[in-house]
């Protein structure tokens, strides 16, 4: 195994030039591409030991930044002292498998020349080099300079052609490329080697307007890349010299027009910078290396590398390759490819294609492009090359491929590959379609398949994110997955009364509470501009599989004026908000969704995870709907059935609740409890015949009691229990003050409850065991778990006898515990010799270990993150070395006291890909998180 973490790979692709362009439709967009998280075989918690990972892509469309994710970076080869590698058709110094040290680009280039594809010559200067540049001063170095121009010969007897030479010309492009993409964050320069000498030989061989043309192009990139020019500058006299000629496009200027722009360029160079275009193509050379290696330290790469948490990296390598031109006359132009459709998978070569264009022509959007057949009909020969150069690289690379191209005179020449992005659909159609070809086995086929692309398939997206990118207002934490649109309301009340109205409506809160649940599960989405991953918000909408975006710190929320602001936008009441609740971002006005998509490759897909995996996955599930949901999601129990969350179902329920807080005595207190009973019984019921013959494991009573009372000042809450208890005001007041804590979230909560009014237990085992009796008899096979301890134990076993002796009936249970304060975990062989199952509470665990109270953690987790304190918020991402070596230390102690104590986590962590990789490698028995996620979980 590489010196990576055991078990988890980081897929990388190469940049594309020109600001990774990329086909959509009809239009050339811009595209992020992300990181992948870790090896899937962990996350699906599969064995594997297998060597060789297949790396895979998502959809080839923009994809908006997603947070939280966690990352790691590839492999590093050992150091060498060599820094320049060489390609060409046939042969080459690298290989695919050198990305950390050639970029995925470089990588991808050799590859391409060694198995034999017409690739332009070239050479990679790796990213040692660009790290000893940024070490060294921003200076390249005598010798690695002295590599690059022994690289270069070897690119000058390719072609025949030599820099600065203008009877044989030979010009260059240069691009970056780091060992993970980042797309558009780093520079390329195109065309350089171009002079007044070297044009005019250029245009003697190649015709005036294509010379000049390709100049101007040089002027303008190498200006704006190279000598900190504004590109505005040259595109304002490219503008004016259209309106004065009187044509609209580029390609209907002259060479005469191109020429006359080639000057005002060259007369840019003094108005900006005071001096002239550097004109010694070494020179060029020599300063566009060092621009390339500077954009890796440039803000907008440390902006990207921060937002998807790439660390580790030794910089971009710099690819140097000989230019072929597709802006050369109606047999030359220039095209990008899938090997198959990314959006559904089908086996089809899937691209566009422009004749007598250059690259940036693509991204400027200033041509439609047109489909690939077009290329098929003009150039049939190149196109057939085409075709069997993209079976070849299916078949060598074992994955759906993005190709770039071009075609020089009709003839072919590949300029980049790698893994294509797709779509969920599209990812596992290609998954299923591969193995099914003989192409892949299954183990290979899994990984194909990111966690991101199941998501998809289970919650409804936005038809094409590319279109709303400039409609992005704000963003906050990606809490639950999914999109939403819809009116926006500013309360519960609201929310339910439009929602009956038919109305579609996002819910906006500074933050929600128990007594928002109505309005929320009301809402399309949830907007809160407080609250972190594990706020009430955030897990309450991952449990409904319901769209949210929590701790939004740029909006302002007024709930009197109805209104959200937003820097300089007021947003109305009624007005319509999308939400991405994948990314966080929040979106103005309405777009269209799709509807989640399933299909029988999925099914295939699942049944193949089903058969490799060893980790079980169980879902948190509160309600009898929720534990279908989780059944038919294939989650093999319940990892967490939070009680508290039966008492908000009805207006009864809250009311009894309320009784019991509020009540002085005993009796008063059992009356109130009484009430509970049957509403408890009755969902117990549900639960137990939906879990048939699965796991439900049961938290009794956990929050604080505050959380449920109404909202409100002082003497609105007091009016209310007024009226709902009969209580008298000054009895209400008196009650209130002496349940009022400082910190109710480490104060009266969870079993410290149970102990202080064992009646409380009593009524939540009751409900429990006459429940599973009940329906037990009727031919159900019920299996709860308990968590409680030590001074709860025999309470439970005592209220377990009496239910059993009541009914003549008797079935097997058990009593264990949550582990969510480190001292528990310090102490797990003494906890296992009563508790027959530990279960992780890392919400709460991670609170304790790192002092973060998670409702207030927004505060001041951007600032950690962004200053590189925390790589990963913790409540999203587990922190492996300190809540993490709590969990190793608990595993091993509990198991050294009780040898087959089950041990399982169900906190939020349950559901993100590599804290369940780390589950799996200490050996946990099972994760347990959203109904909505356990399908996507395997």
């Amino acid at each position: 195994m590489s010196s990576i973490v055991k078990g988890m790979i980081i897929r990388t692709t190469p940049d594309v030039c020109n600001n990774s362009r990329l086909f959509n439709g009809n239009k050339y967009v811009q595209h992020r591409d992300h990181v992948q998280w870790q090896d899937l075989d962990l996350q699906l918690r599969l064995r594997s030991n297998t060597k060789r990972f297949t790396t895979w892509k998502a959809k080839k469309a923009y994809q908006p930044p997603i947070r939280g994710q966690a990352i790691l970076t590839p492999a590093t080869p050992p150091t060498t002292k060599k820094r320049v590698f060489t390609f060409g058709k046939g042969r080459s110094e690298g290989n695919k498998a050198m990305k950390s040290l050639l970029g995925g680009k470089g990588a991808n280039l050799a590859e391409m020349a060694t198995i034999g594809l017409s690739v332009p010559p070239g050479l990679t200067i790796s990213t040692e080099a660009c790290q000893e540049y940024q070490q060294n001063g921003k200076k390249l170095s005598g010798d690695l300079w002295e590599e690059i121009l022994e690289g270069l010969k070897f690119v000058e007897n390719e072609m025949g052609a030599s820099l600065g030479n203008p009877s044989k010309p030979l010009l260059l492009s240069v691009r970056s490329g780091a060992a993970i993409s980042m797309p558009g964050m780093m520079d390329t320069v195109l065309n350089l080697g171009l002079n007044d000498e070297v044009v005019a030989g250029l245009a003697a061989k190649s015709g005036e307007r294509f010379a000049y043309d390709s100049y101007r192009r040089f002027l303008d990139m190498f200006g704006d890349v190279v000598m900190d020019i504004p590109h505005s500058l040259f595109e304002e006299k490219l503008e004016k010299l259209k309106i004065a000629k009187g044509v609209k496009l580029d390609t209907d200027l002259t060479a005469n027009d191109l020429k006359d722009l080639v000057e005002q360029y060259k007369n840019t160079y003094l108005e900006a910078k005071g001096e002239k275009f550097p004109s010694d193509p070494k020179k060029q050379l020599e300063l566009a290396v060092k621009a390339v290696f500077n954009s890796w330290d440039s803000p907008r790469a440390n902006k990207y590398r921060s937002i998807n948490q790439i660390t580790g990296l030794k910089g971009t390598a710099v690819n140097i390759q000989s230019m072929v031109f597709g802006n050369m006359g109606n047999t030359s132009g220039t095209g990008v490819l899938f090997t198959r459709n990314p959006s559904t998978g089908e086996k089809k070569l899937y691209g566009e294609f422009l004749i007598n264009a250059q690259g940036e022509d693509v991204v400027a959007g200033i041509r439609t492009p047109e489909d690939l057949e077009t290329m098929k009909t003009c150039m049939p020969e190149a196109y057939k090359e085409l075709e069997e150069n993209c079976e070849i690289l299916e078949k060598h690379y074992r994955d759906m491929m993005d190709i770039e191209f071009t075609v020089q005179e009709n003839r072919l020449w590949m300029l980049q590959c790698r893994s294509g992005k797709r779509t969920g659909k599209g990812a596992v159609k290609i998954a299923v379609d591969m193995v099914n070809e003989g192409l892949v086995d299954i183990r290979s086929a899994i990984k194909m398949v990111e966690p991101q692309h199941l998501d998809q398939l289970l919650h409804p997206q936005f038809e094409d994110p590319s279109t709303y990118k400039d409609k992005v207002i704000a963003t906050g934490l990606p809490a639950s997955p999914g999109a939403a649109v819809g009116q926006i309301v500013f309360t519960a009340d609201d929310a339910e009364e439009w929602h009956a109205q038919g109305k579609s409506v996002i819910l906006v809160r500074t933050e929600t509470s128990p007594e928002d649940i109505g309005g929320m599960h009301a809402a399309a989405g949830i907007l809160t501009a407080r609250g972190g991953m594990t706020s009430h918000a955030a897990v309450v909408a991952r449990g409904w599989g319901k769209c949210c975006v929590s701790g939004c710190s740029d909006i302002q929320v007024n709930d009197v004026e109805k209104v959200v602001i937003v820097r300089d936008k007021v947003i109305m009441e009624g007005e319509w908000l999308s939400l991405n609740g994948t990314t966080g971002e929040v979106i103005l006005g309405k777009h269209p969704l799709s509807p989640p998509s399933l299909s029988d490759d999925l099914e295939t897909f699942m049944s193949w995870a089903d058969e490799i995996r060893h980790l079980k996955v169980l879902a948190n599930a509160d309600t009898p709907e929720d534990a279908i949901t989780a059944r038919k999601n294939g989650a093999q129990g319940i990892g967490l059935c939070r009680t508290e969350h039966m008492f908000f179902a009805s207006d009864e329920r809250i009311k009894a609740v309320r009784m019991m807080i509020m009540a002085i005595t005993p009796e008063q207190r059992k009356a109130a409890l009484d009430l509970l009973l049957p509403y408890q019984r009755s969902d117990f019921e549900g639960i137990f015949r939906a879990m048939d013959g699965l796991p439900v494991t049961i938290r009794l009573l956990d929050p604080p009691l505050h959380e449920f009372l109404p909202e409100g000042d002082l003497e609105q809450i007091v009016s209310e229990l007024t009226s709902q208890t009969g209580m008298k005001e000054e009895e209400i007041f008196s009650r209130i003050e002496k349940l009022s804590e400082v910190n109710p979230m480490l104060g009266f909560r969870g079993c410290r409850l149970g102990i202080s009014y064992p009646e409380l237990t009593e009524m939540q085992a009751r409900a429990v065991f006459q429940a599973a009796v009940s329906v037990s008899n009727h031919g159900i096979t019920v299996l709860p778990e308990i968590m409680e301890l030590r001074h709860q134990v025999s309470l439970i076993r005592n209220v377990a006898k009496k239910v059993f002796s009541e009914t003549g009936s008797s079935l097997s249970y058990k009593v264990g515990t949550m582990i969510e304060v480190p001292r528990a975990a310090l102490i797990a062989d003494e906890i296992a010799n009563e508790a027959e199952f530990f279960s992780f509470g890392t919400n709460d665990l991670t609170q304790m270990t790192f002092g973060y109270s998670r409702d207030d953690v927004g505060k001041f987790l951007p600032i950690y993150l962004s200053a590189g304190i925390l790589q990963h918020d913790p409540f999203e991402v587990l922190d492996q070395k300190g809540v993490g070596q709590l969990i190793k230390i608990c595993t091993e102690k509990g198991r050294a006291a009780r040898p087959n104590l089950k041990v399982g986590i169900c906190g939020e962590h349950g559901g993100e890909p590599s804290s369940v990789a780390f589950f799996a490698q200490l050996g946990l028995d099972y994760v347990s998180c959203s109904p909505f996620r356990s399908n996507f979980q395997f």
